[in-house]
């Protein structure tokens, strides 16, 4: 045997060391390695079971035709085999045939897929639990946020929906509760104003109804009674009159409606203009009313517009300014705004009240605002009119010494 193998040999190995690497590739690689001479006899078997024999299969004729061919068999049990031609420049001499057991392999796969059958049984349980939780995290919130929304459609307005994170749910039920607030808060005021309303126009038409009937029940009623009775009726009427002006007022303004037109206007000429309009008013009560400006100051304004605002804090300084009092109207430029600022001496705005005074209806006292004829709006109007000028007004009080309301509109418009 040794002899035929070494025909094979290159000069470089011995059969010694071909039998030797035979030997270590069966025993490592858990196969049976033969090699078939030409005439179909077995040279060396690794099982030593098939030594000197003659051998041939399909693998073995095909190998000897100088092709290397595998075929996998499965009766008993799965196996490969496997021959490869032994070539020596271009001429076959044999063929090495190489037979393995395939169970292993196939117990193997058999394994691994139970394995990932197992493993993916698992990931699916693993998968279904988070989503389970990712949906009662993500549903949870927005059924509050559903529910929250329905009251308020059934006119529950004051709703909340407290959430705690940074995810876009949160940033959600933050936007939703800003709008709840300021809906309530408008639906508040709404509310307010409408009950404000309904009070102040109630109370002159009580009034006019209170004299006229009066009248009707009398048979005999003196001339100068009955003069009384008329000058209580129209001044009613009057405060009715002014009352309505100033919800019309607001109401175009609320519905911007109230468009402003923007007319190059020297604003010395407008105060002075006003002031000469109110002084007879003033002179009633002894006022003196003084106009403060150094240069002639012309911007781009709605003159009828801002002459009703100043007007309506001018008018305001008079009424709550005591006999011979002093009111003084300041005109001049700063940072490219002009500033008008209006002072008076008079009973001044409790601390309390001074951020109430712009809103609708708010009267720092009452019975007073309704002996002097005011509706509680003037101001409200006032601001609004001077804010649609894109400028704002502020003020300062303080009781017994006086009010200052400062006036700010931009140069460019």
């Amino acid at each position: 045997m040794s002899s035929y193998v070494s025909n094979y040999q290159t000069g470089r190995i011995s059969n010694d060391e071909i039998i030797s690497l035979m030997d270590g590739y069966s025993k490592e690689l858990g196969v049976r390695i033969l090699i078939v001479s030409k005439d179909r006899k077995v040279l060396y078997d690794t099982s030593k079971t098939s030594m000197d024999t003659k051998i041939s299969n399909w693998e073995i004729e095909e190998s000897l035709k100088g092709k290397s061919v595998a075929k996998e068999y499965s009766s008993k049990e799965r196996s490969i085999y496997i021959a490869i031609p032994i070539l020596f420049e271009n001429e076959v001499y044999g063929s090495i045939f190489i037979s393995s057991s395939l169970e292993d392999v196939y117990k193997s796969i058999r394994d691994m897929k139970r394995r990932y059958f197992y493993l993916s049984l698992l990931c699916l349980s693993i998968t279904g639990f988070i989503s389970f939780l990712l949906a009662h995290v993500i549903a949870t919130p927005i059924e509050r946020l559903t529910k929250s929304i329905n009251k308020m459609y059934q006119g529950d307005l004051e709703q909340r929906v407290e959430l705690r994170g940074h995810d876009e749910l949160t940033d959600m039920a933050r936007a939703f509760n800003l709008m709840s607030t300021k809906l309530f808060q408008v639906d508040k005021q709404r509310k307010e104003f409408v009950g404000n309303v309904s009070h102040e126009l109630r109370t002159p038409l009580s009034a006019i109804k209170l004299l006229s009937q009066s009248l009707l029940h009398e048979d005999i009623i003196e001339p100068n009674t009955y003069k009384e009775f008329l000058k209580d009726i129209v001044s009613e009427v009057d405060r009715l009159n002014k009352i309505i002006e100033s919800l019309l007022s607001l109401v175009d303004i609320d519905k911007e409606k109230l468009e402003v037109e923007y007319q190059l206007t020297y604003i010395n000429d407008l105060i002075e203009k006003l002031i000469c309009t109110l002084k007879p008013l003033a002179n009633e009560k002894n006022i003196y009313i003084s106009f403060i400006h150094f240069e002639k100051i012309q911007i781009k304004i709605d003159p009828i517009k801002m002459q009703q605002a100043l007007t309506n804090i001018l008018s305001n300084a008079i009424k709550y300014t005591h006999k011979e009092g002093q009111i003084k109207v300041l005109l001049y430029e700063e940072e490219q705004e002009v500033v008008i600022k209006i002072k008076d001496n008079g009973i001044g705005i409790p601390k309390n009240s001074l951020p109430y005074i712009f809103e609708r209806f708010y009267r720092v006292d009452k019975a007073r605002s309704r002996q002097t004829g005011g509706t509680g709006l003037g101001l409200s109007i006032s601001k609004q009119i001077i804010e649609l000028h894109q400028g704002k007004i502020e003020v300062s009080s303080e009781e017994h010494k006086g009010t200052t309301f400062k006036i700010q509109l931009p140069c460019n418009i």
